[in-house]
């Protein structure tokens, strides 16, 4: 199981003060030396955290695959088109939210979705579509020819009760067999963290899950490299 590490919230620690510091570059590559198979950034339309700055020395400085969260906007749209990530992995964004809300609609927005997708490849950047774990959702990825999803764990995440966990992790666990199906790699993510992670590492037809908030939660208390070499470890178990 390959394991990307979002380094957005040592951005948001930097903002908070307006300082130079903590460097999520400086982070990045940490996880990098901690094992981590790629590096993950949101690019906000409204900044909150990741700056145009650090996304350009992520994919200078990286050796790992930089996979850029962005949204459909045109202004995001022409930096990752001059940028050139590994991976662009489009996601849906509210001003408001404090982390992404839910998977892409693909029905209600395809041509603009599909317009986003169309240009990102023809640069030779591999996309991603964020989405809920739902047929239909995956179908018209499959459609728009992207080669990747990630599968939303967000209601899996939020989850309080064994019950519904285990309800939601099945659910999971059926769209990414049905989206390998369809010819599509799996990843998986939001939420996800050292308690429950486990459950979603296990489920056979996932490829990657990308984590950034309890990575960086831990890292506080014991630095980035253990934090991030104990989730690997988490993600390479299995459940019987």
């Amino acid at each position: 199981m390959r394991l990307g590490v979002n380094i957005d919230h040592v951005a948001t620690l930097r903002q908070a003060r307006g300082t130079e510091y903590p460097d999520p570059v400086a982070a990045a590559l940490l996880c990098e030396r901690a094992g981590c198979d790629s590096v993950v950034a949101h690019l906000r339309e409204d900044r909150r955290h990741i700056q145009d700055r650090d996304v350009y020395q992520l994919k200078e400085s990286l050796t790992v695959p930089f996979n850029l969260e962005m949204s459909a906007a045109p202004s995001i749209l022409r930096i990752a088109l001059d940028l050139r990530p590994a991976h662009a992995t489009l996601v849906p964004e509210k001003r408001r939210e404090l982390t992404t809300e839910g998977g892409l609609d693909l029905a209600a927005h395809p041509a603009r979705i599909g317009r986003a997708v169309r240009r990102l490849r023809a640069e030779n950047i591999q996309v991603s579509l964020f989405l809920d774990p739902v047929q239909k959702q995956i179908r018209l990825a499959a459609a728009m020819g992207v080669e990747i999803i990630e599968l939303n764990t967000g209601k899996y995440s939020d989850t309080r009760t064994v019950t519904a966990a285990g309800r939601e992790a099945v659910k999971i666990e059926k769209a990414a067999g049905y989206a390998r199906a369809q010819g599509l790699t799996v990843a998986a993510g939001h939420g996800l963290d050292y308690l429950n992670v486990s459950r979603i590492a296990a489920i056979p037809s996932l490829s990657e899950l990308n984590i950034g908030h309890s990575i960086i939660c831990r890292a506080v208390f014991t630095g980035i490299v253990p934090a991030v070499e104990e989730m690997k470890a988490l993600t390479g178990e299995k459940i019987s």
